[in-house]
């Protein structure tokens, strides 16, 4: 019976390398069990000293100052902070636009030169430009719910009440003479596209 160690540099390799693997396991694993200065020194809090040692010394021999780690409720430091009061700027903070600057009026006091004052005017909502849609005619049928043939260039689509038509118009109502429509981009009323005669 062979045992495999018939080569002897591959077994004094193996030897080797088995007694790294074991001495790689007690390394990490006896410290865990053993409780270590290693797993005791990292759960330690940072600023709390070392179990057995003297707190340190200060340079003219005085003990370092110790933190007030007292746990009691003061209720004199909380009265004080239930009496402060917010007092604001006057901003509402909920608003995305500034709020308007006062103009001054001419000759008043400390004013020396208006035209150099800024005047904040706000910024008008977009308005939505017109429809490009042309209401062409009726797609219904008896006891079916109305709808309507809307054209754009040489495209042609048929909407009902609710639907949106080339991805970005909405038909809010049908009417016989005009279609209201919202553009879903630019928010503001419906717009009327009348019927298109020929």
């Amino acid at each position: 019976m062979q045992l495999g160690l018939e080569n002897t540099k591959q077994t004094k390799w193996a030897i080797v390398l088995g007694v790294v693997a074991v001495l790689a396991i007690a390394y990490f694993v006896v410290p865990m069990f053993t409780g270590s200065t290693l797993a005791t020194s990292s759960s330690a809090p940072v600023g709390a000293p070392a179990p057995g040692r003297a707190p340190a010394r200060g340079a003219k021999g005085k003990k370092a100052r110790a933190e007030n780690l007292d746990p009691t409720l003061r209720l004199d430091l909380l009265a004080s902070v239930e009496q402060t009061q917010y007092e604001g700027s006057g901003r509402n903070i909920f608003t995305s636009e500034p709020e308007p600057v006062a103009i001054p009026q001419p000759g008043g006091p400390g004013v020396t030169d208006v035209a150099k004052t800024p005047i904040y005017v706000p910024p008008t909502p977009p308005t939505a430009p017109p429809i490009p849609l042309k209401f062409y005619g009726f797609a219904s049928r008896a006891g079916e719910p109305k709808r309507v043939f809307l054209i754009q260039n040489d495209e042609v689509f048929v909407a009902g009440e609710g639907e949106i038509v080339n991805r970005r118009y909405k038909v809010v109502r049908i009417s016989p003479t005009s279609v209201e429509m919202q553009d879903m981009v630019y928010s503001g009323p419906p717009q009327n596209i009348p019927l298109t005669q020929g």
